[in-house]
C-alpha cells in the first residue's frame, strides 16, 4: 500500500511520516527545493527519510523565488521576529497548492491512493492553504482531475494533524519514536542549522515542547 508523504524536514511532516509508517504504508517521501532561504530543512528531510526507511525520497526543484512575494523566497523581505496580525509575510503564495499538485501527479504514477500532508488549523500562522476548507477543495479537484479517480480509484488527501495543537503533535511523535533533534522548523537558521528562536515557527515550536512537557532538542542561536 503506497502513500506519498510531503516531507519538509520540519516537526509536523516528520510526525506525519511516522504516522503513515505506523499505519503500514510504503512511504514515498516528496520534498521541494523551491527557492527558500536555506537548504538546512532539506538536509533534515534527507536524514528523516533515511531513518524512517522510506521506499524512496525525491527532492523536486522548483523556483518560487522567481515570483517572490514571501519572506521565505525573497531576501529583500525580512523574516518577522514578532507576532503579526493577519496573514504574515512568511506565507508563500500558492505553495501548498503547488506541492499537492506534484504529490497528486506522483501518486498517480506510483499508484498510491493516499497523500499525507502535515497542515494544521490550530498553530498554523494564519496561512490560508492550511485550513480544512482548502484541503476539502483540493480533494474535490483531485477527484475531478485525475485519471485514477475517473476510473474509480480516487486519491485521498490525509491530514492527521489538522485538529491537533503543537503540544499534541509532539506528544504523538514521541509515542512513535520521532527524533525531533533531526527536524528543522526555523525560517532563518544559521548555516550550521541553529534556529533563530524568534521567528513564528521557532516560537510555536518552543511553546509546543514546553506545553507537551518534553525537552526541546533544538539547537538555538
Amino acid at each position: 500500500m503506497n502513500a506519498v508523504i510531503l516531507l519538509s524536514g520540519g516537526l509536523d511532516s516528520a510526525t506525519v511520516l511516522a504516522i503513515a509508517a505506523e499505519q503500514g504504508y510504503q512511504c514515498h517521501a516528496l520534498s521541494f527545493h523551491y527557492g527558500q532561504r536555506h537548504r538546512v530543512e532539506l538536509n533534515a528531510a534527507k536524514q528523516l527519510a533515511a531513518n524512517a526507511g522510506v521506499k524512496e525520497h525525491r527532492i523536486i526543484d522548483i523556483d518560487l523565488a522567481q515570483l517572490g512575494g514571501s519572506a521565505l523566497t525573497d531576501e529583500s523581505i525580512a523574516v518577522p521576529e514578532v507576532a503579526q496580525e493577519g496573514i504574515p509575510v512568511t506565507y508563500v503564495p500558492a505553495r501548498n497548492t503547488i506541492f499537492l499538485a506534484y504529490a497528486l501527479a506522483f501518486a498517480e504514477v506510483i499508484q498510491a491512493r493516499d497523500i499525507f500532508i502535515g497542515v494544521n488549523a490550530v498553530d498554523y500562522s494564519g496561512y490560508p492553504d492550511c485550513r480544512p476548507e482548502y484541503i476539502s477543495s483540493f480533494q474535490h479537484t483531485a477527484r475531478l482531475a485525475t485519471k485514477s479517480a475517473v476510473e474509480g480509484q480516487p486519491i485521498n488527501i490525509l491530514t492527521p494533524l489538522m485538529s491537533l495543537g503543537k503540544a499534541e503533535i509532539i506528544q504523538r511523535g514521541v509515542e512513535l519514536g520521532v527524533d525531533y533533534s533531526l527536524t528543522v522548523s526555523c525560517y532563518q537558521p544559521s548555516e550550521t542549522g541553529a534556529a533563530c528562536a524568534v521567528c513564528d515557527s521557532c516560537r510555536f515550536r518552543k511553546a509546543g515542547f514546553a506545553a507537551a512537557g518534553v525537552s526541546d532538542p533544538t539547537l538555538y542561536i
